[in-house]
């Protein structure tokens, strides 16, 4: 008796996690290009970091003004979900246009990781010991690697889709 609920359970487990998957796979493809871009975060002052000339000042400023310059974890937070936002975008790249390399793609899904993993860390690392040197490190290594990969969103978007591709600060 105790074996067949057993089953039954794990039967039932597979079969809605096997739905759950295919309504995300189904709700992915009717994603439109604007719906998208619509999903992009851009009023927490990406526009900043973009700036070359500010993050080589960068570079001379103490952590507590690049912490104050990224909006602290509010910042962080918002390159988080536009980094998963930017790997959906690579991906509906990939899904309609043939004429995009696949290695570029995958770098920008390794990217869009290694951001997301960065800023987890920062913030984490921020809860616990309120803004230590490893969380403004973890910050401003997340930072990089997010106007990076911005640019290079920005390059393929607009080599690929010109005309569907605003001028947005990532």
């Amino acid at each position: 008796m105790i074996l067949t609920l057993l089953q039954i359970s794990a039967f039932a487990a597979a079969a809605i996690c096997l739905y759950r998957w295919r309504v995300g796979v189904r709700r992915r493809n009717l994603q439109t290009w604007e719906s998208l871009l619509c999903r992009l975060r851009p009023g927490w002052g990406a526009h900043e970091q973009n700036d070359q000339i500010l993050w080589e000042k960068g570079l001379e400023a103490t952590p507590e003004e690049n912490w104050q310059r990224i909006q602290g974890p509010h910042g962080l937070w918002a390159m988080h979900q536009n980094a998963r936002v930017m790997l959906e975008i690579a991906d509906y790249a990939a899904r309609n246009t043939a004429s995009i390399d696949r290695n570029v793609i995958d770098a920008l899904r390794s990217d869009a990781m290694h951001i997301r993993i960065c800023v987890l860390k920062a913030l984490v690392l921020y809860a616990f010991n309120q803004a230590h040197e490893r969380t403004w490190r973890n910050a401003f290594c997340a930072v990089s690697i997010y106007t990076e990969m911005a640019s290079r969103m920005a390059d393929l978007m607009q080599v690929n889709f010109a005309g569907m591709f605003p001028s947005l600060a990532f």
